[in-house]
C-alpha cells in the first residue's frame, strides 16, 4: 500500500500566477514581432539594464572574453564538452537512412537529415547554467546543423565570460548577449539584425518556457521545460544521508522544484525530516530550498518494489535516483522518466554538468511521452516512395477502390489515371 507520508502544494493553487505570466509573455512576443530591434532593446534595458551597441558579440569580443577564463575552469568546460560531443557522436551512429523494397516494384524509403537552423538559450538569472552551452549547441553541431545561434543573459551588468567560453568552444555561429523572453522571440520571428532560426532549445525559467509554449509551430521546440524535478527511490540499503543531500540539491534549483524520497524503509522515511533540517542549517541555498522541500518535497513509503515501480511511473520525475540493492530492476521496469541515475556512486549533478548525457529534460509528467534534448530533436525523418510502372498499374486500382470508399473523388481519379496509362505494363 502507498502512504504519503508528505505531499506537495495543491497546482491549483499556481493558476492566478500562470496566467499573469501568459498575459506579460504574450505582450513582449508582440513587441519583438512588431517592432524588432527597436522592442529588443527596450526589454532588455527594461529586465536587464543591459542596451550595447550590439547584442551580437564579435570575434574578437569573444576571444577577449575567453582570456579572461581561469585555464583550469576551461579545461573543465573542455572536459565536459567531449563528454557531451562523444556520447552525441554515438547517439548519431544508431540513426540510418532507410530504402526497402516492400511490395514488387514498390520501394519505401526515409532519409534523416537535420534541420538547416537551432538557437540555443543558456540561462542565467540566479545560476549561470554554463553547462547548457554544451547541451544544446553539441548535439545541434553533431546533427549536422549549419547555423546555430546562441543567446544568453548578461549577469548583472557584465558579459558572462565562462558561459561566452562555453558556447564559443562548444561551436556556436553566433553568440548573442540577450536574455529572456525577448531573446526566445528574437531567435523564433527574427529581427532587423538577428535572423530567425528553425527550432529554439534550451531550458529557463517560467517566462522562457511559456515564450516557448506561446511560439511552438512558428518555430520548433525541443520541449516545456518546468522547475527541476528528483525523485529518488531508496530502499534500507542506502544511509539517510546521502537520501537528504541528494533532494536538497535539486532542491536548490528553485522554489517550486519537487523533491520526492519514495522508499519502502520506514526508518528512511521517519529519519529523512529531522536529516534534511540538520543539512539546511548549513546549505549555502537554504532559502531557496528549504522553499521548496517545505511546498513541493514529499517522502511517500510503499511496501514493495513494485509498488514503488508502479508509482515512479506515475509520477514520471525529470530525474530519477535509484538507491537499491538492486538499481537494474529499476532499470529494466521503469518506462516514464526523464534520466535514471543507477546507485548511490552517480548522481544528478553528473548529468547536469559533466557526465555527457543531456540535462535539458521534460518535467511535470512530460517523460510519459518525450525523452529529453539529444541530437535526434534536431534530425527530421522525411519519407519518399518510387514505383514501377506495373507496380503503379497494381497499387491504383487498391487506391482508387479505397478513396471511393472515402467519398474522396480526386483521389480516386489520380489513381485511375495511373492505372489507364500503366495498365498496358502490366
Amino acid at each position: 500500500m502507498i502512504r504519503y507520508l508528505k505531499q506537495r502544494k495543491s497546482q491549483n493553487q499556481l493558476q492566478t500566477i500562470n496566467e499573469s505570466i501568459r498575459a506579460a509573455v504574450s505582450d513582449i512576443i508582440a513587441g519583438v514581432a512588431q517592432r524588432g530591434d527597436q522592442a529588443l532593446r527596450e526589454y532588455s534595458e527594461r529586465f536587464d539594464n543591459w542596451s550595447p551597441e550590439s547584442f551580437r558579440l564579435s570575434e574578437n569580443e569573444i576571444k577577449g572574453l575567453i582570456a579572461e577564463v581561469p585555464k583550469q575552469v576551461l579545461d573543465d568546460i573542455r572536459f565536459a564538452q567531449a563528454q557531451v560531443r562523444h556520447f552525441a557522436e554515438a547517439q548519431r551512429s544508431t540513426i540510418h537512412d532507410l530504402e526497402i523494397e516492400t511490395w514488387p516494384g514498390v520501394t519505401l524509403g526515409h532519409r534523416v537529415i537535420p534541420v538547416e537552423s537551432a538557437g540555443c538559450y543558456i540561462p542565467g538569472g540566479r545560476y549561470p547554467l554554463v553547462s547548457s552551452a554544451h547541451m544544446g549547441i553539441i548535439p545541434a553541431k553533431v546533427a549536422g546543423v549549419q547555423r546555430v545561434i546562441a543567446c544568453t543573459p548578461p549577469s548583472q551588468g557584465r558579459l558572462p565570460a565562462a558561459t561566452v567560453a562555453a558556447i564559443a568552444l562548444a561551436g556556436a555561429d553566433e553568440i548573442y548577449i540577450l536574455g529572456g523572453v525577448q531573446a526566445i522571440a528574437a531567435m523564433a520571428l527574427g529581427t532587423e539584425t538577428i535572423a530567425p532560426v528553425d527550432m529554439v532549445v534550451g531550458p529557463g525559467n517560467a517566462y522562457v518556457t511559456e515564450a516557448k509554449r506561446q511560439l511552438f509551430g512558428r518555430v520548433g521546440i525541443d520541449l516545456f521545460a518546468g522547475p527541476s524535478e528528483v525523485l529518488i527511490i531508496a530502499d534500507d540499503s542506502i544511509d539517510v544521508e546521502l537520501v537528504a543531500v541528494d533532494l536538497l540539491g535539486q532542491a536548490e534549483h528553485g522554489v517550486n522544484s519537487p523533491a520526492i524520497l519514495l522508499t519502502t524503509s520506514p526508518r528512511l522515511a521517519n529519519e529523512l525530516p529531522v536529516e534534511i533540517e540538520r543539512q539546511l542549517q548549513t546549505l549555502p541555498t537554504a532559502e531557496t530550498a528549504r522553499a521548496a522541500w517545505q511546498n513541493y518535497g514529499e517522502i511517500i513509503l510503499a511496501d514493495t518494489t513494485d509498488e514503488m515501480i508502479a508509482e515512479a511511473n506515475r509520477i514520471a520525475s525529470e530525474h530519477v535516483e535509484v538507491l537499491t540493492a538492486n538499481p537494474n530492476e529499476f532499470l529494466e521496469k521503469l518506462a516514464n522518466f526523464g534520466s535514471l541515475f543507477l546507485g548511490p556512486e552517480t548522481t544528478v549533478p553528473y548529468g547536469d554538468l559533466v557526465i555527457g548525457t543531456n540535462h535539458t529534460l521534460p518535467t511535470e509528467r512530460a517523460a510519459r511521452y518525450t525523452g529529453g534534448l539529444w541530437v535526434g530533436k534536431f534530425l527530421k525523418t522525411l519519407t519518399y516512395q518510387r514505383c514501377t510502372p506495373q507496380a503503379s498499374a497494381k497499387i491504383g486500382e487498391i487506391c482508387s477502390r479505397l478513396a471511393e470508399l472515402e467519398g474522396i473523388w480526386g483521389h480516386k481519379k489520380q489513381a485511375d489515371l495511373r492505372v489507364q496509362r500503366y495498365q498496358a505494363n502490366k
